[in-house]
């Protein structure tokens, strides 16, 4: 007899107190599990946690029982009820599909146990993919930019250096006096001495 497909599902409510009810979130999902003949394994439900909460108890129970395995699905009335943003979806989606758990939102008709569920989040995951690309590259671009213009990039160091500091720390070195020493009797740090011995103090 062929094993059922355990499925966990999970449901969010903004506000306990003010007519919003999960269950009718979670009435529909139990019922469209039944349908499919799959066995539920896990009721999560977040009632009165903002969508853009970090942290929901029962959301945070259900990725630790995704790790330990207890179910093979995750459904979910709708994408906002589950995820605070696409990057977060994106996140959970692709920890999902580590595991080897699909992801179904019944509102949305997304279902990665399907073949066009699964271009979907193909596709999902590309747009992302693509965003942080173009992210990373502006952050580059303003770099370049800055040290075109002149800016030291990076942290600055912990004090500033004469010339006759340098020229100090210089003769100090020659006499064998070493790196470290030189950081705490000028008190910097043994890089900024070492790029002071190497002529590049100053130097983006």
């Amino acid at each position: 007899m062929k094993e059922k497909t355990a499925v966990a599902i999970y449901a969010r409510v903004s506000t306990s107190n003010a007519g919003q009810d999960p269950s009718m979130q979670t009435r529909e999902l139990t019922e469209y599990c039944t349908r499919r003949g799959w066995e539920l394994a896990g009721v999560y439900v977040d009632s009165g946690i903002s969508g853009a909460t970090d942290s929901r108890p029962e959301l945070n129970r259900l990725m630790e029982d995704a790790h330990r395995r207890k179910f093979s699905v995750v459904a979910v009335w709708k994408f906002d009820r589950f995820a605070r943003s696409v990057s977060h979806l994106l996140r959970a989606l692709e920890t999902f599909r580590a595991l080897g758990i699909e992801f179904v939102s019944l509102t949305e008709q997304v279902d990665t146990t399907t073949p066009m569920g699964k271009m979907i989040f193909t596709v999902l995951g590309s747009v992302s993919e693509l965003e942080r690309g173009l992210i990373s590259e502006r952050c580059r671009a303003g770099i370049r930019n800055a040290r075109a213009k002149g800016k030291v990039i990076g942290r600055p160091p912990l004090r500033k250096f004469s010339q006759v500091e340098m020229e100090q720390i210089q003769s100090a070195r020659k006499k064998n006096q070493s790196v470290r020493q030189l950081a705490i009797q000028h008190q910097t740090t043994q890089y900024t001495v070492g790029r002071i011995l190497a002529g590049r103090y100053g130097r983006s």
